[in-house]
């Protein structure tokens, strides 16, 4: 890591290694691997790290391995709604975790309007599709 820059991590979840080809109307058609190198180019002042796991323990063991980030930005997929264990995680280490969705989870199904890992981040972002991950780190760097 670079003491000099930001380093700010990436934790995306389950299913979203298939950005891009999965739910195209919900999801759009990017794949994340070129979207985070548009990030990085355009945010050279920061370092950014990325890691998908669709396990729990995968996305645990993340959040342990860049807790020394200054901030990490999470997006667990459907876990957000079912895992008190990502809760519990996030609440044990002190880096600032923001939330993102891609997708509207309050214009979705009912099960998705229920965050167990909302009240344990530092913010939320929903519903701004891939430009939410922008807007996050935007907001850890003002």
């Amino acid at each position: 890591m670079d003491a000099l820059k930001k380093n700010i991590a990436i934790i995306n979840g389950v299913n979203l290694k298939v950005l891009g080809t999965r739910e195209v109307d919900i999801y759009g058609s990017l794949d994340f691997e070129t979207y985070f190198a548009s990030l990085q180019e355009k945010y050279v002042d920061c370092e950014l790290f990325y890691r998908q796991s669709d396990s729990v323990n995968g996305i645990v063991e993340a959040l342990y391995a860049f807790q020394n980030c200054d901030a990490i930005i999470l997006n667990p997929g459907a876990y957000t709604h079912t895992s008190i264990v990502l809760a519990d995680a996030i609440k044990s280490i002190s880096t600032k975790v923001i939330e993102v969705h891609i997708s509207n989870l309050f214009g979705r199904e009912e099960y998705r309007k229920r965050s167990w890992i909302a009240a344990a981040c530092h913010g939320s972002i929903s519903g701004f599709g891939l430009n939410g991950y922008e807007m996050a780190i935007l907001s850890i760097l003002i």
